[in-house]
């Protein structure tokens, strides 16, 4: 018996998990550097020290990266535990409803310093809870996605239901960039006056917020109604073997990781690019990324029109050039002939259709590969690749945080911020190889318009 078609309001229950983990992910990438390494004129207190280690890598580039460390092995066993369930309620969801608490308690406990002020055991906490918060968003992330492909039927479908999945991922964006705006009415209604405890109690209430926002899909999607697929048979290690032998897959990957590692270091730089190079405040931040928000909320009927007339492969190629020109701008901001706030903004609004097509179509993508592989395979490893994409998601997320913290030893201070302009020319870079490798990934003409 074929599964029931979803309809939007079960759409729009599914998109709401993705604001949920948006909000904790993106804080992560926003704060983790902001409040530990805090510019000079933040009103922070700096909590680890800016050690080398090796000569090379600054001791907030080793922190972010240990935490992802665990994920590489986590993530596909996570992923073939779900592919494998033969729970009654379904693969997906049972997963997805144990790890909201994990992930929202240790989200919180990442901005719990021991020492309120700089010291390396604050270090050795970071990495604890890092590991621990990574864990608990990938039993909820993997699943997640992994529902993509079964609730949708058709290419126009997993367009769609992608395109509300990133709507609900910007939400998140927009929420963790303004824990700083959070932060200023807290402040101001309550008369806190530690900035510190203000942002730490900011990002505690939107960690409990995302967790509630989680719980949405959990309670509203009746797994077994709207998917009929099949538990996979396939022991972990053949099953990774088998999803890295799809020749489309591996450009995807390398693509993808070189994207999300760039849009790291714009979400990791955003707040120290506002108040270091362009003297700006940090609460602009929020206001920023709301703009650029809704302004690409108006290209998503342009991007579906376009990946139905044109194919989603010509959409990425010029997305990811455009985003090129992006960064090449953040070396020079600051020193363009016009008002700070009309460069930050120029180059935010710039950013938004990137962000519209790069939010909507890969996922769709990604959802076609492992639906194409399934029907020549026999196997449903859905799961699977999508834990290998969010894999190396996090890995570039996770070094693009720890090369932006890196090039902060070249200077992050108004005055001293050659650092910081340098992440403009390396996420250049990256945006261009995106481009070198998914020029090689062949979309099936016959999917195009379907």
């Amino acid at each position: 018996m074929p599964a029931d078609k979803p309809p939007l309001s079960k759409q729009l229950a599914y998109a709401c998990g993705m604001i949920g983990w948006s909000i904790m992910t993106n804080i992560i990438i926003v704060m983790l550097p902001y409040f530990y390494l805090p510019p000079s004129n933040a009103r922070l207190t700096p909590l680890v020290p800016q050690l080398l280690l090796f000569g090379v890598f600054n001791i907030m580039s080793a922190i972010t990266a240990s935490g992802r460390l665990v994920d590489a092995f986590f993530d596909p066993f996570i992923a073939s535990l779900s592919d494998k369930s033969e729970n009654r309620k379904g693969r997906r969801i049972p997963y997805m409803k144990w790890a909201i608490i994990p992930a929202v308690v240790f989200c919180s406990l990442t901005f719990c310093p021991l020492v309120k002020g700089e010291s390396i055991h604050n270090a050795y906490w970071l990495v604890f809870t890092l590991i621990c918060f990574f864990m608990g968003a990938t039993a909820y992330i993997i699943p997640y996605n992994a529902l993509l492909p079964e609730l949708t039927r058709t290419g126009a479908e997993r367009v769609e239901l992608s395109s509300l999945q990133q709507v609900g991922f910007v939400i998140g964006i927009i929420l963790s960039a303004m824990v700083n705006n959070f932060a200023d009415w807290l402040q101001s209604f309550t008369h806190i006056t530690s900035r510190d405890t203000a942002v730490q109690y900011t990002i505690w209430g939107l960690a409990i917020f995302a967790g509630l926002v989680m719980l949405v899909p959990v309670f509203a999607i009746d797994e077994k109604r709207y998917s009929n697929s099949q538990p996979s048979h396939l022991p972990l290690l053949p099953a990774i073997q088998k999803t890295f032998a799809n020749r489309n897959f591996k450009y995807y990957l390398i693509s993808d990781f070189s994207f999300y590692m760039a849009l790291s270091i714009i979400s990791s730089g955003l707040l120290f690019f506002l108040k270091s190079l362009l003297g700006l405040p940090e609460s602009l931040g929020g206001e920023l990324m709301g703009s650029m928000v809704l302004v690409s909320l108006v290209f998503y009927p342009l991007v579906n029109y376009l990946s139905k007339k044109i194919g989603k492969k010509p959409i990425v190629i010029f997305s990811f050039g455009l985003l090129s020109l992006v960064f090449i701008a953040i070396f020079f901001l600051g020193k363009f002939p016009m008002a700070p706030k009309v460069q930050i903004y120029a180059l935010v609004l710039s950013a938004s259709f990137p962000l519209a097509s790069l939010g909507i179509l890969p996922n769709a993508i990604l959802a076609e590969i492992a639906q194409n592989d399934a029907q020549q395979t026999g196997e449903n490893r859905e799961g699977m690749f999508f834990a290998v994409k969010y894999l190396f998601v996090k890995l570039g997320q996770t070094l693009g945080i720890a090369l932006f913290a890196f090039l902060t030893v070249y200077g992050k201070d108004p005055g001293n911020d050659y650092g910081l302009r340098l992440n403009g020319i390396c996420g250049c870079v990256l945006c261009l190889l995106a481009i070198v490798f998914f020029s090689r990934f062949r979309e099936d003409e016959k999917r195009v318009s379907s």
